[in-house]
C-alpha cells in the first residue's frame, strides 16, 4: 500500500468548494480549504488522478513539510530537514518559485526564498556528494506558504500549469482560462441533461469543457506533468490511472451544447479546439455529438437556432458565457452597451438560467436586472465577478 501523502490543489479564488468536491469526488480526502487552495490526503495512485482528474484545480502540490518557524533559524532548520534525496534525483537543480507570508513574523520573501532555498540544497549537495546543484536544465519548483508562523513547503507535480490541457492551441484575444471555465460551469448547477449555450464563444472553452463534463472525460489525459521526473513516480502507476479515468469517459451521452460568436475567425478556432478535446481518447469507441459553433452577433442568438443546431426540447436550460471584458477586449463604454444588449436574452431565451463572468462590478445596472447570485472569483490574474440568474 502506497504512504499517505499530504498534498493541494491550487485554484481560483471562490472556487474552492468545487475544487473539494472533485477530490472528493475522486476518491481522495479533503482536509481544509481557503483562499484559493485545497489540502487533501492521498496516495501515489491519487496524485496521478488528481492531476488528471480535476477539471477546475490550477495546480497540484505535494507538501513536503509543515512546520513552525517564528525566526529565519528555525526555517532554515525545518526546510534542511526534510527528505529532499526522497523527491529530487541527482542531476536536477531546485528552484523557489513562490512565497507567500501572511500574519507571521518572517515576512521578507526574498529573505525566506533564500534561507529555504540554501537550506534544501545544501543537503541535496551534501546527500549526492557535489558542490552545488546544476543550473539551466530540469529543476524541481518549490513554493512556501507562512500562515501565522506555520510554515508549508510545496513541491510542484504539475509543472506547465492545469489550465494548459493541450486541446487550445488556438485562443482569442483574450481567452477564458480553462480552469476558470470549469469552475463556473460546475457552480452553474448545470448538469448534461440541460442545453447549455454560449453567445460569446470566442475559442469554444466554455463549451470544450462543458462536454468532458458531461462525457465524464478526465481533461488532463493528453500531457505531461512535472511528477513524472521525481523520484516518487512510477509509470506503470501512471498508465493505470490513465486507463481507469478513460474508462470512466462515455461519448454515446446525449450533449447538447452550442456556442456562437460575431467573429468568424473565432468559430473556426473553436471548432478546431474542439476536435483536439477528444484526442487522448481516440480509438476507445462511441460516436459523440460535438458542440456546435455558429457565427452570430450576440443580438440574433435564440432558441429557433438552438433547435436548428441541436435539438433542444423543453425550451428550459443555461446560457453560460464571458462577455468580452472592458480591460482587455473593448473599451469600458463599449463593454457596458454590450451588457445593456445582453438584457434581449431574456426574449429570445425564456425561462432559461443566465450565469456570467466579469470583471464589471457594475454589470446588473447595464443589463437591467439585479442577479439571483453574486460571487467573487479570480480568471487569472484579474478579480472578476459570477453572475447567475435562475430565469430570464
Amino acid at each position: 500500500m502506497s504512504p499517505t501523502i499530504t498534498a493541494a490543489a491550487l485554484c481560483a479564488v471562490g472556487a474552492e468548494k468545487v475544487v473539494s468536491n472533485e477530490i472528493r469526488k475522486l476518491g481522495l480526502q479533503v482536509s481544509e480549504g481557503g483562499f484559493g487552495k485545497v489540502r487533501f490526503k492521498t496516495d501515489l495512485p491519487g496524485l496521478y488522478r488528481s492531476l488528471m482528474g480535476l477539471r477546475a484545480a490550477d495546480r497540484v502540490l505535494l507538501e513536503a513539510a509543515w512546520f513552525q518557524a517564528p525566526d529565519f533559524d528555525a526555517l532554515f532548520e525545518g526546510a534542511r530537514s526534510v527528505p529532499w534525496e526522497d523527491y529530487i534525483p541527482s542531476g536536477m537543480g531546485l528552484k523557489v518559485v513562490k512565497v507567500r507570508t501572511n500574519r507571521s513574523r518572517l515576512q521578507a520573501e526574498t529573505s525566506i526564498q533564500a534561507v529555504v532555498h540554501k537550506a534544501a540544497a545544501g543537503r541535496l549537495c551534501e546527500k549526492y556528494r557535489i558542490r552545488r546543484l546544476p543550473e539551466g536544465g530540469d529543476a524541481a519548483e518549490l513554493r512556501v506558504y507562512i500562515e501565522k508562523d506555520q510554515v508549508s513547503l510545496l513541491l510542484d507535480l504539475s509543472g506547465e500549469p492545469l489550465f494548459k490541457r493541450g486541446y487550445r492551441t488556438e485562443g482569442g484575444i483574450a481567452p477564458l482560462r480553462e480552469t476558470t471555465a470549469a469552475a463556473i460551469i460546475l457552480l452553474s448547477g448545470w448538469k448534461r441533461k440541460y442545453p447549455l449555450y454560449d453567445p460569446f464563444c470566442g475559442s469554444g472553452t466554455i463549451a470544450a469543457e462543458a462536454a468532458m463534463y458531461a462525457w465524464d472525460l478526465a481533461p488532463g489525459l493528453g500531457r505531461r506533468f512535472a511528477l513524472e521526473k521525481l523520484l516518487i513516480s512510477h509509470k506503470g502507476t501512471e498508465i493505470a490511472v490513465k486507463e481507469e479515468l478513460l474508462a470512466r469517459a462515455d461519448f454515446d451521452r446525449l450533449v447538447r451544447i452550442a456556442g456562437s460568436d460575431a467573429s468568424a475567425g473565432a468559430v473556426d478556432s473553436a471548432r478546431a479546439n474542439l476536435e483536439r478535446v477528444l484526442k487522448p481518447a481516440r480509438g476507445k469507441g462511441g460516436t459523440p455529438v460535438l458542440p456546435s459553433f455558429m457565427t452570430l452577433p450576440m443580438e440574433e442568438a435564440g432558441v429557433p437556432v438552438w433547435e436548428t443546431a441541436s435539438g433542444a426540447e423543453d425550451g428550459a436550460g443555461f446560457i453560460i458565457t464571458n462577455p468580452p471584458y472592458g480591460k482587455r477586449l473593448e473599451d469600458p463604454e463599449s463593454a457596458e452597451r454590450i451588457y445593456g444588449e445582453m438584457g434581449k436574452l431574456a426574449g429570445h431565451f425564456p425561462g432559461w438560467k443566465l450565469v456570467l463572468i466579469t470583471d464589471h462590478p457594475g454589470f446588473e445596472s447595464f443589463f437591467g436586472k439585479k442577479a439571483d447570485s453574486c460571487r467573487e472569483i479570480t480568471n487569472g490574474a484579474i478579480p472578476s465577478y459570477l453572475y447567475q440568474y435562475d430565469e430570464l
